[in-house]
């Protein structure tokens, strides 16, 4: 075979091995060529929810395919997306009466940023700052890369980001300190829109606040007329526990972003749900109103309609169930750690659980990090630690023996660190 030409994501070719080819994915595994079966233990990537090609999924795609593949969405429209829109609107917080389709989460939140800006502007009190929470990350493109964490992601693109006000993480005993910052900043009612992870901050190490912070910072968006984003990009589709981890807090944000889970990790789609007055803002007879954004494949009818059957699982299927009971067994089975000195901040949030090995140079490029892949993989389990941060994101699907021979790994895992067992 010749040498691959692919220039995989977040690799670094130079060190790593060459990655195993995937043939065929179900249920909770991906397999490779030669017939190896890997629990897929962060649902690739966090957007795999009820497991790999779930029947009703796949079905849903080969009837589209039947009728339908890309439709220019400007000035046309098709009924995956129509329907699509209003089962979203019915299953999102109440305000949250529009749709806008994209294609990942990245640019989810990057229309999220133009609408809150927009909004401002066509209101007539124009408002250009972002204020992020510390460590978060929201994605890859400039506008997502600017209001995300700096560091080793975006160093080398420093010249193209722009400037954002930063609130710290509200870790436990500090919280005050988080809402103090906010009001200050938003005091001046300059502040165009706060943008947080609700509940969890992913690629940040899968960082987990209360949902109390959450509805403290709404209250103060309230009241400084600041828009609230909400990037439920990984923590929806019932990542929390609930559909939408702002639920748990009974907190409606004027923007919502999703992606991932949408199409139950089948095809790339994203939306941004918005209130009536953000869209108001952008309704006039005055066409320089008009919101200009799109990308070529907006609201794809084929990825539309492997949403519309998602949203029909968890309508039809006993998904809460199965996300209350996944929650249970990660609570159980990763209070193992709690205890041993070998890890620390041992966490859960829903059907997320976390843990950091105590390592030496911890953080994303601890030398750990490699280690720890391959480990696991060669024991048939993807796990992609975040540095020195191990996290369980699994389909639904998953069985408690899975979890077990998972968190057994976990354990062995230890003395990668130099750590003895």
């Amino acid at each position: 075979m010749n040498r691959s030409t692919v220039w995989h994501p977040f690799t670094q070719h130079a060190t790593e091995p060459a990655p195993p080819t995937i043939v065929r994915t179900e249920g909770a595994y991906v397999e490779t060529r030669d017939g190896k079966r890997i629990l897929d233990a962060i649902s690739s990537w966090w957007v795999v929810t009820h497991g790999h090609r779930h029947p009703k999924i796949i079905e849903a795609i080969r009837n589209a395919t039947e009728t339908l593949d890309q439709v220019i969405f400007a000035g046309l429209s098709h009924e995956p997306a129509e329907q699509l829109a209003s089962a979203l609107v019915d299953m999102a917080l109440p305000g949250l009466d529009w749709v806008f389709y994209s294609d990942s989460g990245s640019t989810s939140v990057e229309v999220a940023l133009k609408m809150a800006l927009g909004f401002h502007r066509n209101n007539g009190a124009p408002r250009s700052r972002i204020v992020v929470m510390e460590h978060s990350y929201h994605g890859d493109t400039i506008g997502t890369m600017s209001v995300g964490a700096r560091g080793v992601f975006n160093a080398a693109y420093e010249p193209l980001l722009f400037e954002v006000d930063t609130i710290p993480f509200p870790a436990s005993g500090w919280e005050q300190k988080t809402l103090d910052a906010f009001e200050r900043l938003a005091r001046d009612r300059q502040v165009a829109a706060l943008i947080v992870e609700p509940l969890v901050l992913g690629a940040g190490g899968m960082l987990m606040y209360p949902a109390w912070i959450l509805a403290e910072l709404k209250r103060i968006a309230e009241r400084t007329e600041t828009l609230f984003i909400a990037d439920e990009v990984m923590t929806g589709w019932g990542r929390t526990g609930t559909i939408f981890a702002c639920e748990q807090a009974a907190v409606a944000p004027d923007i919502l972003c999703t992606s991932k889970g949408l199409t139950g990790g089948s095809l790339p789609l994203a939306a941004t749900l918005a209130t009536e007055a953000i869209f108001r803002a952008h309704y006039s007879s005055d066409r320089a109103r008009t919101f200009f954004h799109s990308s070529s494949y907006t609201a794809n009818p084929i990825a539309c309609a492997a949403a519309r059957a998602n949203v029909g699982i968890w309508n039809d299927e006993p998904v809460v169930e199965r996300i209350a009971a996944l929650s249970r067994m990660q609570a159980e089975k990763v209070a193992r750690f709690s205890r041993d000195p070998h890890f620390e901040n041992v966490r859960t949030s829903g059907t997320i659980a976390a843990l950091d090995l105590r390592v030496g140079n911890a953080g994303y490029l601890a030398e750990v990090g490699p280690k720890l892949r391959a480990f696991f993989l060669e024991r048939g389990l993807l796990v992609r630690p975040l540095g020195n941060v191990i996290y369980v994101l699994p389909p639904y699907c998953v069985t408690s023996d899975e979890l077990d021979r998972l968190y057994d790994a976990i354990d062995e895992a230890a003395g990668l660190a130099g750590n003895k067992r």
